[in-house]
């Protein structure tokens, strides 16, 4: 495994619609194996094929409604990803790891059904909430050439990122 350069935003692929994965094979695996690095490396909630120079239909989530301590057993991987019924509302700061350091207030379902395979080409279908679903969203809007920055309605400044991180470190004592 290696952990792979995540490509900013200015890089002119990261706006290009990736292709369907039809091949589940070692190299795809190595993708994933590499990806799966990346974004533990990178502490993020999910990455996609594109975010790394490759584009593929292959993304990862984080889902921290799987409890456990390890962060390896919370990552889903989705290959050929796509959300078939989405349900509710939910509006909420929002980054993204070719982003570094922007956030901005984003809606987007509160539920979603996502039909994908896994790295073998098995159909799978998983139900994400919360925000697992805000991250399903963001890595398939990843997948078909789309930033989080096109969906904000409204950019935080310093005051309220700092605000935000405060909030969160309570949140870590707290538990």
């Amino acid at each position: 495994m290696a952990i792979r350069n995540i490509l900013r935003d200015e890089d002119p692929s990261l706006k290009k619609k990736s292709r369907a994965v039809t091949e589940f094979d070692k190299r795809l695996h190595q993708l994933l194996d590499d990806m799966r690095e990346t974004l533990i490396e990178a502490n993020g909630l999910g990455l996609a094929a594109p975010q790394v120079g490759v584009l593929r239909r292959a993304a990862l989530i984080v889902d921290l409604n799987i409890e456990t301590d390890l962060l390896d057993e919370q990552i889903i991987e989705l290959v050929n990803p796509e959300i078939t019924a989405s349900s509710g509302t939910q509006s909420g700061s929002e980054g993204c790891l070719s982003v570094p350091g922007i956030y901005g207030i984003v809606t987007r379902p509160d539920l979603v059904k996502v039909k994908a395979q896994d790295r073998h080409g098995k159909p799978i279908e998983i139900w994400c909430k919360d925000i697992t679903a805000r991250a399903a969203c963001h890595e398939i809007d990843h997948l078909n050439g789309v930033l989080f920055t096109t969906h904000v309605e409204r950019f935080l400044t310093e005051e309220e990122l700092a605000l935000l991180n405060n909030e969160d470190d309570e949140e870590d004592i707290a538990e």
